[in-house]
């Protein structure tokens, strides 16, 4: 079992290498981290847009003002679903599920797949949920199968699986400083959950915790998916050329504006002029010698400036690949109630399978782990989503498609 659990993390951490680059290459260009060289990033056109559509698929998907979903009994003899419902919604509001979930949406956007980790909080905390955005730098995936991959010191690892006991190699290190870091692979196949030290060599050796989970913690949902793909694709990474593009372009123009103001000057070698002593500043006084013809300006070419044009042209593809010229409508003026249902249905047609694959890969799992963990701790009666009760979602961007099918 351990070996072939082996090859599968391998054979994942293979299937993710091809997309490490693409992700880098789109963090860089839309939330750059204090590892970056600030000077790489010169326009703002892709992040601004970006922090626009997760907002957008927040208050559109999950909003915290109002019911974005209930539960429908299917029989007489369900489970009380109307408990389940408040129950749900309780324990969602009291945790740090809304402001966690935003983190995940811009993963969504920006890397095309987000990963959000659902976990049970101790009996007496304020809500049954604790959630975490796990970076995609973190997971790998296979079909039914996710390998969590992260760096945590030897005292996390023992206060998070106290039954642990280190291997020999490592123990003296460990007691000398609880703080080592370990690489630990946390995976889960199926309902099987295994987690051991990656440090090479067998994983039987190196196994720190074994169990099962009723329902898988976690929630990896996809923006769009390609054809014998396992990782999304966002809108970011479509748009990456032209994010590339203009952000060379700004730099090219903020180049040659550091030229227009200081200009490209010449001088004669007479032996008598020190370049080192020249200070360019307005108001300065460069001295010459006489008969010399001193500093010259150089004339530069350049004076048919098209990078504007090009400039205009690449942040407007942008900003239309990532729906800000067309979600943004819906706010920046009042509309005649026809306008409204002609935006939505624009809306429907840009985000409904989008939309349709959160639903089943983000949303109804959410349900039914929260519903796992509630029922587990007897605070409702056992309900399941496919037997007992059905999801009934009344999100904003659910009403538009309920209006739409019926129009």
């Amino acid at each position: 079992m351990q070996n072939n659990l082996q090859q599968m993390y391998r054979r994942a951490l293979d299937l993710r290498a091809p997309w490490l680059n693409r992700w880098d290459s789109a963090l860089r260009y839309t939330m750059p981290t204090a590892d970056d060289e600030v000077a790489t990033l010169f326009d703002a056109t892709a992040a601004d847009a970006v922090d626009n559509l997760a907002a957008s698929i927040y208050s559109l998907l999950t909003p915290p003002e109002s019911l974005w979903l209930s539960l429908v009994p299917e029989s007489e003899d369900s489970p009380d679903a109307i408990t389940a419902t408040m129950a749900l919604r309780a324990n969602l509001n009291d945790s740090n599920f809304y402001t966690t979930i935003h983190q995940c949406y811009l993963d969504l956007v920006i890397l095309g797949t987000a990963c959000l980790f659902m976990s049970e909080n101790p009996i007496g905390a304020d809500s049954a949920f604790s959630f975490t955005a796990i970076p995609m730098k973190d997971i790998a995936i296979l079909q039914n199968a996710v390998f969590h991959t992260t760096s945590m010191s030897a005292r996390e690892v023992m206060e998070k699986y106290p039954s642990w006991t280190p291997p020999a190699d490592i123990r003296d290190a460990i007691k000398k400083d609880p703080e080592t870091p370990i690489r630990l692979v946390q995976s889960l196949v199926g309902k099987d959950f295994t987690a051991w030290l990656d440090v090479g060599g067998n994983i039987e050796n190196n196994i720190v915790s074994t169990g099962t989970f009723e329902t898988n913690p976690y929630l990896i949902f996809r923006w769009s998916v390609a054809s014998g793909e396992l990782y999304g694709r966002g809108p970011v990474l479509r748009a990456l050329p032209d994010i590339k593009t203009a952000n060379k372009v700004v730099e090219l123009v903020l180049k040659n504006a550091t030229i227009a103001v200081s200009g490209i000057w010449q001088a004669d070698d007479d032996g008598v002029i020190n370049l080192s002593n020249i200070n360019l500043t307005p108001g300065a006084i460069i001295p010459k010698a006489v008969g010399s013809s001193g500093l010259t300006p150089l004339s530069s070419g350049a004076d048919f400036d098209v990078s504007q044009i090009i400039l205009k042209d690449l942040r407007e593809r942008i900003r239309h690949a990532l729906l800000a010229d067309r979600l943004g409508l819906l706010s920046e003026k009042e509309m005649t109630a026809t306008e409204i249902m002609a935006r939505n249905a624009d809306m429907m047609r840009i985000l409904g399978a989008t939309y349709g694959r959160l639903l089943h890969e983000f949303i109804r799992p959410l349900c039914e782990r929260g519903l796992q963990i509630l029922s587990r701790r007897g605070v409702i009666d056992k309900i399941s989503l496919h037997s007992d009760a059905e999801l009934k979602y009344i999100a904003p961007i659910a009403q538009m498609a309920i209006e739409e099918t019926l129009l």
